[in-house]
């Protein structure tokens, strides 16, 4: 069956110096992709090269490079705290960023586009596991409604565009992420990335003690990013949302959307522990319940992109073990900005 994009494209990967993008980039390099001798060239413009939010600059970059291509992996991204304190950065800056770049790809004839979510897109209190057809069913989570409402948009604008001109936009919904190249720092990073900064700094430091938030009850789905990676590289390969085999949702609608997840959970407090062996931390775990627990259970259901063809590849345990190597060669000998 013949690819739907090919090495000999111009890809644009939109936010390619972030975790996901950098992700997306080595594996789709590894993949052939980018290559010269294969005629294939891909963009991956840092914040200084491009700001994504100013649409007269993305405008005239897709004038000039007229990517075919085009991947967004670019956005303002943060944990409970970050969202909770900054609500209009996370909606505007992502409304913009995603919005300009979405248009302009349509505008200027990009033959494929493929646009990353979340899955805290999803009501707070959805079935579980949650499947694409909640979306918008009821409330969302109200720690991350900001970025959430931003990434609904999002979606809808590459659905609305599918569906009046044609326009071959997808656009997945990831779980929760981690990986190289993570947020370590305390007051923007999401759980796993900061659970490994606090034991890293209790197990050099001889701590009796580490102090995490809330109850630990929460339980949380992890995708390493290099799994979402290569499922991005397979759907915009193969995903055809036209395709009278492709998924479809309870009213036999085609789908232009799917989750993307490991499809297994894990507590809050089983992490904690998780992350507290790698570094050998042999101290008390604390839990402080005057902080949030954010959404309950957040487990997606990845049936339809199973029947793609995708399976995600790293288990959980092996990559936290391979995340905090990471962390210490990325992490441990620079200086930490709180």
């Amino acid at each position: 069956m013949k690819k739907l994009i090919s090495p000999d494209d111009h890809i644009f990967i939109a936010g390619a110096s972030g975790m996901v993008g950098s992700s997306i980039l080595r594996i789709f390099k590894k993949a052939g992709y980018g290559q010269k001798a294969n005629g294939g060239f891909i963009s991956a413009p840092s914040r200084q090269d491009l700001d994504l939010s100013d649409y007269s600059s993305v405008r005239n970059w897709f004038q000039k490079f007229k990517p075919k291509v085009v991947i967004i992996a670019a956005g303002k991204v943060g944990g409970i705290n970050a969202n909770s304190n900054y609500p209009a950065d996370f909606i505007l800056e992502n409304l913009k960023i995603q919005t300009n770049i979405i248009e302009l790809a349509w505008k200027h004839n990009a033959k494929r586009l493929l646009f990353l979510g979340s899955s805290c897109i999803y009501p707070k209190y959805a079935n579980q596991p949650i499947k694409e057809e909640y979306l918008l069913n009821n409330s969302l989570e109200p720690t991350n409604e900001w970025y959430a409402i931003a990434k609904i948009a999002g979606i809808k604008l590459c659905q609305a565009l599918r569906i009046q001109y044609g326009f071959d936009a997808i656009s997945l919904m990831p779980t929760n992420l981690y990986g190289p190249g993570d947020n370590y720092k305390v007051s923007q990073s999401h759980v796993l990335p900061a659970l490994i900064r606090k034991f890293d700094e209790a197990s050099r430091n001889n701590f009796d003690s580490v102090e995490c938030w809330g109850t630990g009850n929460p339980k949380r789905e992890f995708l390493h990013v290099d799994d979402l990676s290569r499922a991005c590289l397979y759907v915009l390969e193969n995903w055809d949302p036209s395709d009278s085999n492709s998924p479809l949702d309870e009213n036999n609608y085609p789908l232009a959307f799917l989750n993307v997840g490991s499809g297994e959970e894990v507590s809050i407090k089983k992490l904690a522990e998780l992350i507290s062996s790698e570094f050998g931390f042999k101290g008390s775990i604390l839990w402080d319940h005057t902080k949030p627990d954010g959404t309950p259970r957040k487990l997606l259901d990845v049936e339809k992109i199973k029947s793609i063809g995708w399976r995600p590849s790293i288990t959980l345990r092996f990559g936290i073990k391979e995340t905090v190597k990471s962390y210490r060669s990325e992490i441990i000998n620079k200086t930490l900005r709180h």
